[in-house]
């Protein structure tokens, strides 16, 4: 289909058509006939016929209503009939790939000037090519399926295989030996969890909160009990498939009697008589991912105590989706055992050690959240400096209101306090062995799981207030912050809710405390 040639205009030929059978505009230097579309404006003729928008420039009455992805869409592209002369259009809509130059919206090791000790140049070209694909492959599909419910597209599960990005979300490892990362920006054995904390705030800043758990997020928490802890034969059979998208897999501990009480969960699991298989049966509550899985890492009480198993999709499991004011794509599942069988080859780890294996996972799923929160938090913090600019109340931009400034000022220092806490976290899992980590970082990840998410809640209220009633609509200038909103609840509760795990954290500090220490 040819481009249609757009017309060199002048300001003054575009005042001239500012009639009902003749109506034209300007939007940032472009030249709009909205002569035939008016009758469809969702807000009514009578704004479109008002003196200040006929044939007038009408940039600011459009983007106080409107976001500018509006005008990129085909129904709205397509009345574009001129620019004007002279003149150039400075607002763009998003670029894949692009550093956002709003303070803060990215952190300062991105920010043009600014220096971190942490970030090589290797990790600088890593992220510049980890945003553009997710810019170009997630963003859309994740926009999509938040609108339709489904989950996330095979199509995009495949393109991150090409890549090996779900290996790469697994963090640094054996399971990354002989594989080509990220078109061979990054070798395995430079692959450090720096790498990793890229990959989980771009796929944060590119996602939709429900979609990017259901974008293999089960697999995050499901796959390493499986890596650290199962037989060579089981790692060899499942651990490929899985990080090739062509199996999914999710961590099944969580259920209706016990969440955060590990040791209370009552899904029981016994041996056949010839001892060769294990008989589950129980239920779990609240599964990521649940609802699609094919293997499932499911905490069962044992003869022996609390003993984690693999099992496999198969008569006698059952899966159904939960509804959740949070999202359909996420797949969050009740998962019913009724007499399901598993090799008791799927052990992972020691029967009876169970503990073991789930807390030494802990801290890398808190750890991912800790990522995934405080990136989160500057996606808002974005959206409310842009909107507070363009927002215009009593003559002046929102932002002139003292009481807006000092809640920003909040959501700002909020995120910055988040990102710094954790690059400190993230240096020391860099030099630590993984029972290094397990034993000094417990605490410290507990506490900034707890934070953040806390973090999270309030720069979601006072977002909310930034927006108005705009901040709890769905659709148009404020769909981010209600999705936001919504959705910040589900941060505070996984993987250990704010209240448990800064306990956790004072807990793990009094164990620490020396003998001889006195006032």
């Amino acid at each position: 289909m040819a481009t249609k040639e757009l017309k060199q205009l002048s300001r003054e030929e575009v005042g001239k058509h500012n009639k009902d059978d003749d109506l034209w505009i300007i939007i940032d230097a472009k030249v709009y006939d909205i002569t035939k579309f008016k009758a469809m404006h969702p807000g009514g003729l009578s704004v479109l016929l008002d003196p200040e928008v006929a044939g007038q420039d009408a940039t600011d009455a459009f983007y106080s209503l409107h976001r500018h992805e509006v005008l990129e869409r085909p129904p709205y592209k397509r009345l574009q009939i001129g620019v004007i002369a002279g003149e150039k259009s400075i607002i763009h809509g998003r670029i894949a790939g692009e550093i956002s130059k709003v303070p803060y919206a990215e952190p300062t090791w991105l920010t043009e000037g600014y220096h971190s000790p942490y970030y090589s140049d290797g990790h600088r070209k890593f992220q510049k090519e980890v945003r553009k694909f997710f810019d170009e492959i997630v963003y859309p599909d994740a926009l999509a399926r938040e609108q339709d419910g489904k989950r996330p597209s095979q199509s995009v599960i495949d393109k991150m295989t090409c890549v090996n990005m779900h290996a790469m979300r697994m963090g640094p490892g054996k399971h990354l030996q002989n594989r080509t990362l990220m078109n061979g920006l990054v070798t395995p054995e430079e692959y450090d969890y720096f790498h990793e904390l890229i990959i989980t705030q771009e796929f944060a800043r590119a996602s939709m909160r429900g979609y990017g758990d259901g974008l293999l997020g089960g697999k995050v928490i499901g796959l390493p009990p499986v890596i650290n802890f199962g037989s060579d034969e089981l790692k060899n059979r499942v651990v490929p498939e899985v990080l090739d998208g062509k199996k999914f897999i999710c961590l099944a501990i969580s259920e209706a009697q016990a969440g955060s009480d590990v040791m209370g969960l009552q899904t029981t699991a016994v041996k056949s008589e010839d001892g060769k298989e294990w008989i589950i049966n129980g239920s779990k509550k609240w599964i990521t991912n649940g609802t699609f899985a094919d293997y499932f890492t499911v905490g069962c009480k044992t003869e022996d105590g609390f003993t984690v198993i693999l099992v496999e999709r198969s008569e006698g499991v059952e899966t159904k989706q939960i509804k959740t004011s949070y999202s359909a794509t996420a797949g969050t599942a009740y998962i019913t055992f009724d007499n399901a069988r598993a090799p008791v080859g799927n052990t992972l780890g020691e029967e009876g050690g169970g503990i073991f294996v789930i807390l030494s996972n802990f801290n890398h799923e808190r750890w991912v959240m800790c990522c995934s929160s405080a990136r989160s938090q500057r996606s808002i913090v974005e959206e409310c400096l842009k909107w507070t600019t363009q927002r215009k109340v009593f003559g002046k931009p929102l932002h002139s209101q003292a009481v807006i400034r000092a809640k920003i000022a909040g959501m700002i220092s909020r995120a910055e306090s988040a990102q710094n806490w954790l690059e400190n976290i993230t240096y020391q899992m860099c030099n630590m062995s993984y029972r290094q980590q397990a034993n000094k970082l417990a605490g410290q990840i507990a506490f900034l799981k707890s934070y953040s998410t806390a973090c999270g809640q309030d720069t979601a209220r006072d977002a909310v207030q930034v927006f108005g009633g705009r901040g709890i609509t769905q659709s148009g200038m404020g769909k981010f912050i209600e999705h936001y909103h919504r959705t910040i609840p589900f941060d505070a509760l996984l993987g250990g809710a704010e209240d448990v795990l800064a306990d956790l954290g004072v807990r793990q500090a009094l164990r620490a405390m020396p003998k001889d220490a006195r006032l």
